[in-house]
């Protein structure tokens, strides 16, 4: 965990902007969920997963009760939709915010952690597929990001998954004295998640395990193809990838992943998501499908200066004002120009001209006012071109609003 200073937080800000303004546009509302949830809302996640085995802070209330520190939002937000009820169909949501899971540190991955993320619950049309996955990618394409690959797969659905998930652990007892000892734990606990290792000596028995695409129904076999020409007809690229499982339990048919390729690390996913239709009915609410995805803000950093885009926000202010004649004129002056839409900052404790001038320059400022005994007394300012030619000049006080807002719109 770290604190975000400036500009490094005005730039994460930014980029939630960003990201609300296309959700917006797309119909979606946004959502704040608690950091805190009981802990029983996680556990649906899946009890054989790390995030609630190994990474999930939680303990027990004042009170007596078990609650956790959210280690993703995908469960808070549906057990919002369960206890609210929204009547309106399909609910579309948008959000962010930190999250919490004690893991091991590395690039682009921290203990509290912060996420973008839609999900829309109560449609199982692919079209809604199509657009969740849409959303995501001109996301990246809004931030200036061009090495990104969406991976694609099907998870099946209740009718075909125990079929593959009997034939993928046959296959992996068969072999389970080559897995790896972490992946050997995982496969007594969920066979599934064995696809997930990203540990070496497992990479060939995962190359040769049995395919979920080969066990698809007829129903879940016509969804993925619906999803697939919906992105093609937007243009939108994609790689089937028939081993990607995500981290959670709860997917079910359509799952995806974004991966960076400017990140020259195995951890290049900048987001992912999918389908989890059973989810709300797992934490108490009628069966209703719903689709998602996160998308992580550390990572989705990296790879932006890995390609240089999406640079800091210039925070630097539109004029700094020295103040050489004390009393309120200067702090007037400000509020002024702030109210007029003009960034203002200025000088404080009385210090020399040399010294403000030091501290407008630091600002980056391209204007500073001089407010001195003389101008005050006659009515008037002193307007410096910081970086340009033009020089300094006398304006009226009445005036200055009016000229600034002309110099800066040049």
């Amino acid at each position: 965990m770290r604190d975000i200073m400036s500009p490094d937080a005005e730039r994460q800000r930014a980029l939630v902007d960003a990201f609300a303004d296309l959700a917006r546009l797309s119909g979606y509302g946004h959502i704040m969920s608690p950091i805190v949830e009981d802990l029983g809302v996680f556990l649906r996640v899946g009890e054989s997963t790390d995030v609630v085995t190994k990474e999930m802070y939680d303990f027990e209330d004042k009170d007596g009760t078990r609650i956790a520190m959210r280690p993703e939002l995908t469960a808070s937000v549906v057990r919002a939709f369960v206890q609210h009820n929204p009547t309106s169909l399909p609910w579309k949501v948008w959000y962010e915010g930190p999250q919490f899971r004690h893991e091991k540190p590395q690039a682009g991955r921290y203990r509290q952690f912060s996420q973008v993320g839609i999900e829309v619950l109560g449609s199982d049309d692919p079209a809604v597929d199509v657009e969740v996955i849409a959303l995501g990618w001109r996301f990246y394409q809004a931030l200036g990001m061009n090495e990104v690959t969406l991976l694609l797969n099907s998870l099946g659905d209740e009718s075909c998954r125990p079929q593959y998930f009997e034939a993928l652990e046959t296959y992996l007892r068969d072999r389970s004295a080559e897995l790896s000892e972490k992946s050997q734990e995982t496969l007594d606990k969920n066979p599934l998640r064995v696809l997930d290792s990203k540990r070496r000596e497992d990479q060939q028995i995962i190359a040769e395990a049995p395919l979920m695409v080969d066990f698809l129904t007829e129903d879940s076999a016509e969804h993925f193809a619906a999803v697939r020409s919906g992105l093609e007809s937007l243009g939108i690229p994609y790689e089937i990838s028939p081993r990607l499982v995500r981290g959670l339990d709860y997917y079910t048919r359509t799952t995806f992943e974004f991966a960076s390729t400017a990140l020259e690390n195995a951890q290049n996913a900048v987001g992912g998501g999918g389908r989890y239709d059973g989810l709300a009915e797992s934490l108490g609410g009628k069966p209703t499908p719903g689709i998602g995805f996160a998308l992580g803000v550390d990572r989705i950093l990296l790879a932006c200066d890995a390609e240089g885009v999406f640079p800091a926000p210039d925070l630097a202010p539109d004029v700094f004002i020295v103040d050489l004649v004390g009393g309120g004129e200067a702090t007037a002056l400000a509020d002024q120009l702030r109210q007029a839409g003009i960034a203002a900052d200025r000088g404080f404790d009385g210090r020399s001209m040399k010294a403000q001038m030091k501290v407008a320059d630091r600002s980056a400022a391209p204007w500073a006012v001089i407010i001195g005994e003389t101008e005050l007394a006659e009515g008037n300012v002193t307007l410096r071109d910081m970086y340009g030619d033009s020089g300094q000049t006398l304006v009226s006080r009445d005036d200055l609003v009016a000229t600034l807002t002309a110099k800066l719109a040049n």
